[in-house]
């Protein structure tokens, strides 16, 4: 039987990474508005509070207060199911990504860890939880009745089959590395020269570039927003929704933005080392959230400076580009932990 200790300790990381998780989510949508009216030489959301910063808040009432309008033709039942099997694997994917290594809090009498749970095999739960979400994508297109959101629950379907192979070969040669799937121990592994001992650093620059590219398809962002392409499918997959059922889509988007860029991070740039950690445990979170933030800046700078692909294009790159350079990372991968 689970300690009632544990038990608390367990709820309340939960609950505190849930409250920072949807925050976070709330102000992304309110920094990529900013960032593109930056780049687009305007101004973004300013009215709504100070800078704008209670524009989220205003955004969300205006999504409670809408009218829940369901098709009459639709599959009632799927379509309302749709939404919350995009959002709730987006959101558990965090449970088990870890923040920061183990650090000491003044008004308790022993260390903590910044993650939720360490399981053996978490690298494998998160990329189940991920590849969840289409099926979300699929069932909205088709239980709209409606043929924009149907073509665009395809090509989720397809686009995601696709890049999640490349995805996941991608990974293969950090496993090699890191001889582990559990995503702490990956981390730790990546604490040598005085913090810098990351991946993409260390014989894995080819599988960070398929990573990189495959996670933006992953999460249907531009240039690879094909799903939810507005000048030939109106809205794509989420067509037919309003309300709140379109708002869990809005929130699993950039949900699956965040988990995706603290995956990048975990995997590729070292997690939360970095110089000084191991003298300053509590400068780890610092640098797992400025790297996330470079590759939540990324996903913003793409979708103001980059066309979209066709969508032959999108596949043959897929098929024909990443996959082959992830089978070719996972060969040297495996000479040089032959070697070394």
């Amino acid at each position: 039987m689970v300690p009632f200790e544990q038990l608390l300790a367990w709820s309340v990381k939960i609950a505190i990474g849930f409250v920072l998780l949807m925050t976070t989510v709330a102000y992304l949508s309110l920094i990529e508005r900013r960032l593109l009216a930056f780049i687009q030489m305007r101004y973004g959301p300013n009215r709504v509070g100070p800078f704008g910063l209670f524009q989220p808040i205003a955004d969300g009432l205006k999504f409670i207060f809408k009218e829940d309008v369901i098709p009459l033709d639709a599959d009632k039942f799927l379509y309302v199911m749709a939404p919350a099997l995009s959002l709730v694997p987006a959101l558990m994917t965090f449970v088990l990504i870890p923040v920061g290594g183990e650090v000491t809090v003044p008004f308790l009498d022993r260390p903590i860890t910044l993650y939720v749970t360490s399981i053996n095999v978490g690298l494998l739960a998160v990329l189940a939880m991920t590849g969840m979400g289409v099926y979300g994508i699929v069932m909205a297109g088709y239980a709209s009745n409606n043929k924009y959101s149907l073509l665009g629950g395809l090509r989720s379907s397809a686009q995601l089959v696709s890049y999640e192979l490349a995805m996941s070969l991608s990974i293969i040669g950090v496993l090699i590395q890191a001889g582990s799937l559990d995503l702490v121990t990956i981390v730790e592994r990546q604490g040598g020269a005085w913090g810098l001992g990351w991946h993409v650093f260390w014989f894995q620059p080819i599988g960070f570039f398929v990573f990189l590219i495959s996670m933006i398809a992953e999460t249907n962002r531009a240039p690879f927003d094909l799903p939810e392409a507005e000048s030939e499918l109106v809205a794509g997959f989420h067509t037919e929704y309003s309300s709140m059922k379109f708002a869990m889509f809005f929130i699993a988007e950039y949900a699956n933005m965040v988990t995706a860029a603290a995956m990048a991070t975990t995997l590729f740039l070292g997690g939360w080392q970095g110089p000084g950690v191991a003298q300053i445990p509590w400068l780890g979170p610092v640098y797992f959230v400025l790297k996330m933030a470079l590759f939540l800046f990324l996903y913003v700078w793409l979708r103001a400076s980059s066309p979209r692909l066709r969508y032959d294009q999108l596949m043959n790159f897929g098929w024909k580009f990443l996959l082959p350079l992830a089978l070719v990372n996972v060969v040297l991968s495996a000479t040089l932990g032959l070697w070394f």
